[in-house]
């Protein structure tokens, strides 16, 4: 039988970042102005403006997090490369430690430890992955992950910003985007469950509560200032 496993994990993760962002703020603001001011113009130029700023910081954000990501595997494995050349008995008694906890036997962890301790670069690859937990990143993944969620910030804020486009007052846009937003939602949330191996109903439902709670307290906290 084949196996099924989810893979390009960190696009997914920045997608669903920038998506879910995307799609609750832009919607929270809009709500939010819907209540206090009498003009679409101003409730889409704001939009616009918090959407281009959104995907700013989001990916300045997540090119930051992928760098920190980038320079904390430099800075382990140069330290396990300086433990390997150091304190050699001390790494190899590490590796048999990861094995015992396998169950494998003393005979076995000490012939695992010597085979690996032959090959430097090998071995500490091992203890990054096996002791620290730690997989090398992606050589672009600060580029890759700023641009994913950035634009996939951009398209969820578009989402519900784009009802104030066909309708004439802010009451009416906000019932339009409302629609939009809950679908959106809803679509997202179900794909995002379903792609991470999560209840897709349960998971859609979820997203959905999420966004609408935060539109809900920006509207009323809007109607309450005004």
């Amino acid at each position: 039988m084949e196996e099924k496993h989810l893979k390009s994990s960190n696009f997914i993760t920045d997608a669903v970042i920038g998506m879910s962002d995307g799609l609750t703020v832009p919607f929270a603001l809009a709500a939010g102005l819907s209540g206090a001011v009498q003009s679409n113009g101003i409730i889409i130029t704001a939009g616009i403006a918090e959407i281009v700023a959104g995907c700013i910081a989001m990916g300045l954000g997540g090119y930051l997090a992928g760098k920190t990501e980038q320079e904390h595997y430099q800075s382990e494995i140069k330290r396990e490369h300086e433990e390997v050349e150091l304190y050699p008995e001390k790494e190899m008694q590490e590796v048999r430690d990861v094995f015992a906890d396998y169950g494998l036997s003393k005979a076995s962890q000490d012939i695992i430890a010597i085979e690996l301790a032959k090959d430097k670069t090998k071995w500490v690859n091992f203890m990054m992955k096996f002791e620290l937990g730690l997989e090398e990143p992606h050589p672009k993944r600060a580029r890759n992950s700023s641009l994913t969620i950035g634009i996939a910030y951009f398209i969820g804020g578009l989402l519900p910003l784009s009802a104030y486009l066909f309708t004439n007052t802010p009451y009416n846009g906000l019932k339009l985007s409302l629609l939009i937003t809950t679908a959106c939602l809803f679509i997202f949330g179900y794909f995002k469950s379903k792609v991470t191996g999560q209840p897709p109903l349960m998971g859609a439902l979820k997203v959905t509560a999420i966004g609408l709670i935060a539109a809900g307290a920006a509207y009323s906290i809007a109607i309450l200032i005004s």
